[in-house]
Parts: structure tokens; sequence; C-alpha cells
């Protein structure tokens, strides 16, 4: 497969963002007002009309110049980027002698990964928070054993030498869950919900996900059932809930369209939410595809309402995938957060390659949950390992006793997902991080002194009931770097580098991650690893 063609970046219109922004200083407004005062100052009965009037009562206003308002929110967007991103720090390094056990939920989104693609292609290496180092990883398939038990997962570890630290080894975890057919789905109750607010009326924004959304029209079957929500000052129902079989009507739907007005997004969710219980569908899949830059400005727009709203509707059966479009004034933080307490799944689409392979190539795995509340749990024997720390996943750190306690809220895997962690260790003996303990004892367990840890996997089926435990011992046996783990760890390096402290990655340079990656490329059906080389390549250009 072509490797996309590089997105070119927009020119900032600076004078007249700075006439804006000095105006709306001189009325005493708030940067999160910026986006919706001059609509809401100039026309105060604009929110209350209908969002078809809305482009119409927009492009009649009086302008500094010729242009709908929504066109100058959109270039003032651009030309003041105000992405949002959550920035927390490395998981630390623990002493197993004093902190043997580490518990963390799955993580199945990718969305981190084609972020930074986005910010590469356009020229610029992306600001720390939005590497993921989980979401890098994850976002590539591996060849994991499928289950042979009964249970919904398979289970894969290996140890290797670690590519940046010749002291320590890389602990590779894989799960990958039993694969189902689109065709073999239950019937699908979808919600599409859209932002056709005036920050998406840019390339990336509103044309996007309208041909995102005709991918997917293509996939529906006849027993699933479409509904459309919209919101932009108001939220309203385009396409009430719809047979699969009438695609005409649902992309006429789509195709109708059009992007202005300010952003009342908890309202849209609502309204969303609504529609999926009036199509419900008992014993199927009830699901909210929400399509935004993830800008709320009108409305509730407090973080951890939005988060509570998603908790208390995900108990009615409907679950929240949230698909993150649009630059300049992105909200990742919010995109990534809403899936994850809607019991959903987070993807940024930055291309309508990306959307094939969220939509169609993996539409199992985005729709059915073969799992949930899966929680991964990974207790080291101090007679083999001194140190470790994991990789990623540090938004989804649990307390140990957390593991057991089935109230306690995991990730979900779906059909056909793989999950990847990795800890890099350090060996009894060998040089680790931290200074050695005076008074530390640390002995095998009697029976299991060939053991490296145990990983303990803990789930609910997808139907509900209680948690199921999976075992699974980890034997202390070194083995040549598999092509996927060598892919992985260049993956992973790449996330450590990009975000630029190299405390643990050392003296690795890109060219070195560069040259890693490409030796692992082995089977590359889609050219994505490849792809990444590139990538890798590219922001070494960049940092130069």
């Amino acid at each position: 497969m072509s490797r996309p063609p590089l997105l070119l970046l927009r020119p900032a219109v600076q004078g007249f963002a700075v006439t804006l922004l000095v105006a709306l200083a001189g009325c005493g407004l708030s940067s999160r007002d910026e986006a919706k005062a001059p609509e809401a100052a100039a026309v105060p009965e604009l929110h209350s009309a209908p969002i078809q009037a809305q482009s119409a009562m927009l492009k009649r206003m009086a302008m500094p110049a010729p242009m709908a308002m929504h066109d100058t929110v959109a270039m003032e967007y651009r030309a003041e980027p105000r992405e949002q991103y959550q920035n927390l720090p490395d998981n630390p390094v623990h002493s197993v002698a004093q902190t043997p056990v580490s518990t963390f939920s799955v993580d199945v989104d990718t969305g981190s990964y084609a972020n930074v693609r986005r910010f590469l292609n356009q020229g610029q290496l992306p600001p720390e928070g939005a590497v993921r180092l989980e979401e890098m990883v994850n976002y590539f398939p591996y060849d994991y054993a499928l289950p042979t038990d009964g249970s919904p997962f398979g289970v894969t570890t290996e140890v290797a030498a670690t590519p940046w630290n010749p002291n320590t080894r890389l602990l590779r975890i894989g799960i990958k869950a039993s694969e189902r057919a689109v065709a073999e789905l239950a019937p699908a109750n979808l919600v599409f919900l859209v932002d056709v607010s005036g920050s998406m009326d840019r390339r990336e924004g509103l044309p996007l996900v309208k041909s995102t959304l005709k991918l997917l029209v293509e996939q529906l079957r006849d027993q699933d059932r479409v509904s459309l929500v919209v919101y932009a000052g108001e939220s309203r129902v385009v396409l009430k809930p719809t047979s699969g079989r009438d695609k005409a009507k649902i992309r006429n739907a789509i195709e109708q369209l059009t992007a202005g007005g300010a952003t009342a997004g908890a309202s849209g969710i609502e309204l969303a939410y609504q529609m999926a219980r009036e199509g419900f569908i008992d014993q199927g899949i009830n699901r909210i595809l929400l399509a935004t830059d993830g800008d709320f400005n009108v409305g509730i727009n407090d973080f951890d309402s939005l988060k509570q709203m998603a908790v208390d509707q995900r108990k009615s059966g409907v679950s929240l995938t949230t698909l993150g479009f649009g630059v300049d004034n992105y909200n990742e933080h919010l995109m990534e957060q809403l899936a994850d307490a809607g019991d959903g799944n987070y993807a940024y689409i930055d291309n309508l390659r990306e959307a094939r392979k969220v939509l169609v190539e993996q539409l199992s795995s985005t729709l059915a949950v073969v799992a949930r509340d899966v929680k991964l749990q990974v207790e080291f024997n101090p007679a083999h390992v001194s140190e470790y720390r994991l990789l990623g996943y540090e938004n989804r750190a649990l307390k140990r006793e957390d593991f057991s306690n089935d109230k306690v809220d995991a990730g979900e895997i779906g059909a056909g997902h793989t999950v990847t962690a990795l800890y890099e260790i350090v060996p009894k003996g060998s040089k680790g991080w931290l200074e050695p303990l005076r008074y530390a004892q640390a002995k095998a367990a009697e029976g299991n002194a060939s053991e490296l840890a145990m990983l303990r996997v803990r789930y609910k089926p997808a139907g509900g009931g209680s948690s199921r435990l999976i075992e699974h011992p980890i034997k202390n046996a070194q083995q040549a770097a598999s092509a996927d783990l060598r892919f992985a760890a260049a993956v992973a390096a790449f996330a450590q580098q990009l975000k630029g402290d190299g405390r643990y990655t050392g003296t690795m340079s890109l060219k070195d991650t560069a040259v890693l990656a490409r030796s692992a490329r082995a089977d590359d059906p889609y050219g994505l690893r490849n792809e990444f080389v590139q990538l890798v390549e590219l922001a070494q250009s960049l940092k130069h």
C-alpha cells in the first residue's frame, strides 16, 4: 500500500487573528470564549435557531472582510493553535523487593500514533502529551496466539535483550482476542454523532468525517440500524433509526451536512444516547460513534461532567467510540478519556486510509466486545528480577487491590484486537537504575525457581457476570528477539525519543531506531511498518 502524501501546512492568517484577539481582549473574554464570542455577541438568537439556518445567518453578518463568520473562526483557530493534551510523567522504576506487583488496565486505543503521524507529515514534531507509547505500539498487528481453551483471548510472552540498554531485558506480553467476521456480528444499532460546528469547517474536519462515515455505511447489513445526530449551536436528529439496507438514504443524510456555529457537544451527546435508546437492539451492538475535534464551547464543557455522563450512560448498554478529526484546536485529552469512560475505543482519523483501517479492516474490533474490564497484573520473582518499569499505560495504572475488585472499571477488548505491553526489567545481579538496599533479602518461592514472573489476566465476559482469572507463568528464559518484539521495541524507543529526554534510551539515536525497525518489517501486507520507518526518518530530519 502506498504511503499517504504529506499534508501541507495551512498559512496562518496573522493579521486578522491579531485584530480579532485584540478585539476579544478588549471585551474581557476568556480564551475558551474566543471561538463562540463573535456570533454570540452579534446575534443573541443564533444558538436557539435551527442548525440549517445558522450558516445562512452567519453569512449575512457584517464582518471586517466579506466572509462567513464560521470561516473567520476557523481561520482564527489555524492562526492560534490551542490543542489540548494530558501530560503525564513516565512510569517510575520499581524495586521488586519493595513493589513486586504491577497492575494496569488494558488499552486498545491507537489514536496517538495517527495523531503523531499527522504532526510529522505536517513538518512538525508532536507535543510531548500527544505521544502515548502504548497506543503507538498497539497500532500495529502482531503474530500472537489465538485462544485455544475457550477463553476470549490467547496469551503470548517473550523475553529478549533491550536494544537501548545492555544491562536490561524486554519482557513482551501479548494478548490476542478471538476473531469474528463482520457477517457473524450481532445486529448493530449505531448512532453517528457528528460535530458540524465552525471549527470543523476545514478539509481535515467535516469533509473527512463525511467520507469516513460513507466507508462504514458500505459495511452495514440489513439487520443493522443507523441514526444520525448533529450538533453545533444546538443539536438535532438528521436521520432516525434506519435499516442498513437503505444505504442510499443514509448516504444522502450524511452528504447534506454543512458546518457552522458554536459547539454544544454535551447536548449532542445527550441526544445521541436518546437515539441509541430509541433504536436499542437487545443482545445486539449498541454504540455511538462521535466524530469531532472535541472543541466543546457551549453548554456543559466541564471535563469531569462530560466523563461522568459517559459513565452513567454506559450502564444502559450503550457504548461510546470517539473518532478524532481536525487540527490546531483538537482536544485529544477529551477524546481519549470520553471513549475510556464510555466503554469504547478512541482513534484519530488523519486520512481516508486510516478511516478504512478503523471502520472497514478492523470493524469487528471496533464494534464487537469479547471481554470487559480487562486487567493485567504481573508479579515478578525477586530471585531473577531486581527492578522493572512498565513502558506506557501511565493513565491506565491500577492499585494492586483493584485487580480483584469487580467494581473497578477497566478496558474492553474487541474481536480480533491485540494488546501489547512491554516491561524493561533488570536481571538479578545486573546494574539497574536504583541504588541497592543494604538489608534487602530476596528469595525465590519454593518450587517456582524457574519462573521469571507470573502474569494474571482478569476479565468479565462480554455478556456480563463476575470476573474470571487467567494465570500464565513466564519462564526465566531469554531468547533471540522475534521480528515482532524487535519492531515493538523500535516503536517504544521512538515514542521515548519523541518525548525528548533520552533518560532511558541512552545513546540510541533515531537512526538506530530506523535501522532496528527496518530489520523487523517482516511480512508487512498493509505497508504499516514501512510507513513507520519513513516517519522515524522524517522525525530525524526535523530534529536536525
